[in-house]
């Protein structure tokens, strides 16, 4: 079995609990208008290209059995329709400035490259599960859950909550924490930014607590988006029928996502204007704890 894995982050400190090891896996049911890791859409080219490095060889146009490379007097240009994601322009770029967005790895590849952070993760730490959205390869995703728990590794996973709600018993055996993407509390507002409104995804979030799964809410805040009493009224409901949920991190938007973009060939869709103030971050995490959730503030979105 083979998964598309677009990133393994080495020594993290900021997806679970102590010092963990993040692999971030292509593809994802939703469309979020803020997307940080537009890499791992469904519809995302299979190819980041850096100008900066291209020296116009020509050396990725002269082995593309599609055409999708074109070069034109040193200029580079790309038909992504044509490309078949092959892999063949990134071999022969002489400078790095194509690298394919994901690569196909094996479970066991992934536990090897994994296992070089196991001495560093103590009592706390262990692996994450990231993406887009991990658990879009349901099966895939769950294999690699059951190896890591085999060797006795720690296990969170990352999600939007999009997953067949029969798949949750399994999850919650396998699954030591679920960080959960809690993007919006109105549902007609969620559909609207996310392509999904939120029904399914708080299906899911109970049905896990109800089986003992440890839940933490990670929410981003986009000013002039969800940024508002009322989603913070929300989150702080929502937190208060979880039996097993362990705390809400306050994740502030912002627009890393555009140099991304920028690699995969499309225009920047960041906004500045969404970015939250640290006096309005602050806020937000006096109204939650004034209401009695353990709310943490990360510089991370």
């Amino acid at each position: 079995m083979r998964l598309p894995v677009t990133n393994i982050q080495y020594m993290s400190t900021h997806d679970g609990p102590g010092l963990r090891t993040t692999v971030f896996l292509q593809g994802c049911p939703l469309h979020c208008i803020w997307c940080h890791n537009p890499e791992t859409s469904n519809d995302a080219p299979p190819l980041f290209f850096t100008q900066s490095l291209c020296i116009g060889c020509g050396a990725c146009a002269a082995v593309c059995p599609r055409g999708a490379q074109i070069v034109r007097e040193t200029m580079r240009q790309y038909d992504a329709a044509a490309c078949n994601g092959c892999g063949a322009c990134v071999s022969a770029c002489p400078t790095g400035a194509l690298e394919a967005t994901a690569k196909e790895m094996t479970i066991e590849e992934i536990i090897a490259l994994v296992e070089r952070d196991r001495p560093f993760y103590g009592k706390a730490g262990g692996v994450t599960l990231s993406g887009g959205e991990p658990l879009y390869h349901l099966d895939g995703a769950m294999a690699l859950l059951k190896a890591f728990k085999a060797k006795g590794i720690s296990t969170a996973v990352e999600t939007c909550g999009v997953f067949p709600n029969s798949a949750a018993e399994a999850l919650a055996e396998l699954v030591d924490l679920f960080l959960w993407d809690y993007k919006d509390t109105d549902p007609a507002r969620h559909k609207k930014n996310t392509g999904s409104d939120n029904r399914g995804i708080l299906r899911n979030l109970f049905t896990l607590d109800q089986m003992g799964a440890k839940i933490r809410l990670r929410c981003i805040l986009i000013e002039g988006v969800n940024f508002d009493e009322t989603h913070l009224c929300g989150i702080a409901d929502t937190y208060g029928r979880l039996r097993h949920g362990v705390g809400v991190d306050l994740l502030p938007y912002h627009t890393l996502g555009d140099a991304k973009l920028t690699r995969l060939g499309r225009p920047p869709a960041g906004n500045r204007d969404w970015i939250p103030t640290r006096q309005r971050l602050l806020w937000a995490q006096r109204f939650l704890l004034s209401r009695g959730v353990p709310a943490n503030l990360s510089e991370f979105g």
